[in-house]
């Protein structure tokens, strides 16, 4: 039976093991069970010395891997199968969302390092130009690079002007993700929509927009990282999104699949965040601003929660987008709101049903809905958002549509 240890925090906290059907089972190490402080690495795998198997286990740990396009394209490269989650965790589970990191049985873990390989501007347009072709760099020596996500992306170390790929245990600090062919003025909408959201007071990174070669792509501050000043390294937080807190495959991250409802998020919240009023306030923010932008595609794998210092909390908004600017894409939500399902048709009545599904307070989600609409409405009108925006024709259409959504809301 093939084993990886799971590592947390660079503590051993349990084994992944593969058995010879191919299904996938964790057990807590005793040691770590054995911790006064010991913590589970997913609100869906409590602390126990009984063995998770199969369909209970899979869900966290295929969640910390990459989807659809890029999870096809690296299993070629590396000569694995596709839907073998295991053996794709052994080739790039080393520097995953969040805190985790999984290393063949016998192998321990490296200290948290600062080993870089500095890129110059053509090593970075030769890498973008490979991303598609090479999802996360699969294969590169020293890399063992792991996302979640469909879109192709790559984990970088940002110092003031320099960008660098982590060598060995380096955390990274931030992640590139290139515009697709198929989605032109992609990173100047989700740009705006992160822009927007920050102007509003929701919690979201950092975001600037580059162009590397003849690609626009935008640069995210990793949340999951904080760096430490004392010892001058990166260190990183542990996370999961939702699907994995709930126990759901990352196929399953939409709801007309089997995946979250907002009822189950926020239900997730009451029992699992330190500060359950604040977050789940937060979230209903999330939810009407992504009604307010037109984002069909926020799925249970776009809410994360985020852990750190004993607390656990909803993480930052991420993948704030405007999927209507795009005729050719699907209107039908990730997420229903209430018996809403098609992002057009979303209005304060499929609010007030939310409100009651979930047992939340319809007028404190009345006055959301007009307080972030009416600013949302001043903001654009005011032009805030094109003043820096690298897309001027993107941010005047998405103004518009965006607009005419609040004034109707």
């Amino acid at each position: 039976m093939s084993k990886l240890v799971v590592f947390l925090y660079e503590e051993g906290v349990g084994e992944l093991e593969q058995d010879e059907s191919g299904l996938l089972r964790f057990t807590y190490a005793p040691a770590w069970l054995a911790k006064a402080d010991a913590i589970p690495i997913s609100k869906s795998l409590p602390l126990t010395s009984e063995t998770y198997e199969g369909k209970r286990a899979r869900p966290f740990f295929a969640g910390i891997l990459p989807e659809e396009g890029p999870r096809a394209r690296i299993a070629e490269i590396l000569g694995i199968s596709e839907r073998n989650d295991f053996a794709m965790l052994e080739r790039i589970g080393g520097e995953c969302a969040g805190a985790i990191s999984l290393l063949p049985e016998g192998v321990p873990p490296l200290p948290i390092e600062n080993r870089l390989r500095t890129l110059d501007e053509k090593d970075l347009e030769a890498i973008v130009k490979e991303l598609p072709r090479r999802p996360l760099l699969a294969g590169e020596d020293g890399l063992r690079l792991s996302l979640a996500g469909a879109q192709d992306k790559l984990p970088v170390v940002v110092d003031r002007d320099s960008i660098s790929l982590p060598l060995g245990n380096t955390p990274s600090t931030h992640i590139i993700k290139p515009e697709p062919g198929h989605l032109p003025g992609l990173v100047a909408n989700e740009v705006l929509c992160m822009e927007l959201a920050r102007i509003l007071g929701l919690n979201v990174p950092e975001v600037t927009h580059r162009v590397i070669g003849d690609k626009p792509c935008i640069i995210v501050a990793r949340y999951d990282r904080v760096h430490r000043a004392v010892a001058g390294l990166t260190m990183r937080l542990h996370q999961e999104d939702f699907c994995q807190a709930l126990g759901r495959p990352p196929e399953r991250k939409y709801q007309q699949e089997g995946g979250p409802m907002v009822r189950e998020c926020v239900a997730l919240l009451r029992e699992w965040s330190t500060t359950p009023v604040l977050d789940i306030r937060a979230l209903v923010d999330g939810l009407i601003l992504n009604m307010l932008i037109g984002n069909a595609d926020a799925h249970g794998k776009n809410y994360s929660m985020l852990y750190r210092a004993g607390e656990r909390r909803l993480a930052p908004f991420y993948d704030l987008v405007a999927t209507i600017a795009w005729p050719e894409l699907s209107t039908r939500l990730a997420m229903s709101i209430g018996n809403g399902k098609n992002v057009n048709d979303i209005n304060p009545a499929h609010f007030r049903g939310m409100a009651e599904e979930a047992t939340l307070g319809w007028p404190m989600v009345r006055e959301r809905i007009a307080i972030l609409a009416g600013k949302v409405i001043v903001i654009l009108k005011e032009g805030r958002l094109a003043q820096d925006s690298s897309d001027p024709a993107v941010a005047a259409r998405l103004s518009d549509l965006i607009t005419r959504r609040c004034q109707r809301m």
